[in-house]
């Protein structure tokens, strides 16, 4: 690991979409952001929507007839891949806080197993959403000239002071409910009263103030009425928060969730070479695209400037896009109609 320890035996799960060409040069590996599985978009094997559903398949963005698309999910996550709710295979036990620290790298290099396993030597393109923009960052550095292209979709070379101290702040939710037990919670008991917090907190970032004044308003809910209670759930956003919440929490490990949140914040591309300057000059990239979003409180605008300008430096096919969407962070998984067409643009 890249700071230290190791795992044995790792699970990586992942899904893909459309065939290898017979030159074995027309793939796309996803990095998604903190919360989704590798489950992307339906497929035969599982007809469920997935995540990015209307980006990837036959004549969408993502065309599942020329290119033969990889979704993995993160290493430290709970939807199949190793992380700290797996069983360690050297004591028989569940992980917990023995998982070892957990950093963008390491889910770079668990996904660069999947392409080696794969027998991929060269990637069409790597695009990495939120989270996974940083992800694919730390891959390419990594591994310079395996993938031609670069997507970096609300994602950034670290985080501003802001985005750790929110993360911060939702981990402390966690870690202070008591039913955390410092990590040793029965998953059947998980600590879900921090869980929720922190995803309020968390929707209060994802989305826009704009977003909120036009959905919601000061509209009134009328059907959770408690007799006595003096602060029950008044307005139709705090419904809306609750409601996310509950979604959230009984789905996603708790530790899980520690651990992907803290790699978010330790994150620095500058560590590779020892400054930004130096370690976009590792790269080696044919064409890039950077999106962000103008409402984009958590990944604002300036930094995929920086993004941008750091490309440019080194990939004169640096495109900028920024979209003037209202839905805040998210909007890369609720406006397609903003983002299909970009993306289609640079695969086409």
């Amino acid at each position: 690991m890249h700071r230290g320890g190791h795992l044995e035996a790792v699970m990586l799960a992942y899904e893909t979409w459309g065939e290898l060409n017979d030159a074995r040069d027309n793939a796309i590996l996803i990095f998604s952001g903190l919360s989704p599985s590798a489950h992307a978009a339906s497929s035969e094997a599982d007809p469920s929507a997935g995540w990015w559903e209307d980006m990837i398949g036959s004549g969408l963005p993502l065309d599942s007839d020329r290119f033969f698309v990889i979704a993995v999910n993160s290493l430290g996550s709970c939807f199949g891949s190793t992380g700290p709710a797996s069983i360690n295979p050297e004591t028989g036990q569940v992980y917990r806080l023995d998982f070892p620290v957990l950093t963008m790298e390491d889910i770079a290099e668990s996904a660069n197993l999947v392409v080696e396993h794969l027998g991929i030597e060269t990637l069409h393109s790597v695009i990495g959403c939120s989270m996974g923009g940083m992800s694919g960052l730390a891959y390419c550095v990594a591994h310079p000239g395996v993938s031609r292209s670069f997507v970096s979709i609300s994602s950034c070379t670290r985080a501003l002071p802001f985005s750790i101290a929110v993360r911060s702040l939702q981990r402390e939710m966690i870690r202070r409910d008591p039913k955390w037990m410092d990590g040793e919670y029965d998953p059947s008991e998980p600590p879900l009263t921090g869980q929720r917090l922190a995803r309020k907190l968390g929707m209060m970032t994802y989305r826009s103030a704009i977003e909120w004044e036009q959905r919601f308003g000061r509209e009134r809910v009328t059907d959770t009425l408690v007799p006595g209670d003096q602060f029950k759930i008044d307005f139709s956003v705090e419904a809306y928060l609750q409601n996310r919440a509950d979604k959230f929490s009984g789905a996603f490990d708790a530790n899980c969730y520690l651990y992907l949140s803290r790699a978010s914040d330790l994150f620095d591309f500058a560590e590779h070479g020892g400054s930004l300057n130096n370690a976009f000059g590792r790269l080696m990239l044919e064409r890039v695209l950077v999106i962000g979003v103008e409402t984009d409180i958590l990944f604002p605008p300036r930094q995929q400037r920086e993004l941008a300008d750091g490309f440019s430096a080194v990939c004169k096919d640096t495109t900028l896009v920024e979209l003037d969407c209202i839905r805040g962070h998210d909007s890369f998984l609720v406006e397609m109609d903003a983002f299909r067409p970009v993306i289609a643009e640079f695969f086409e």
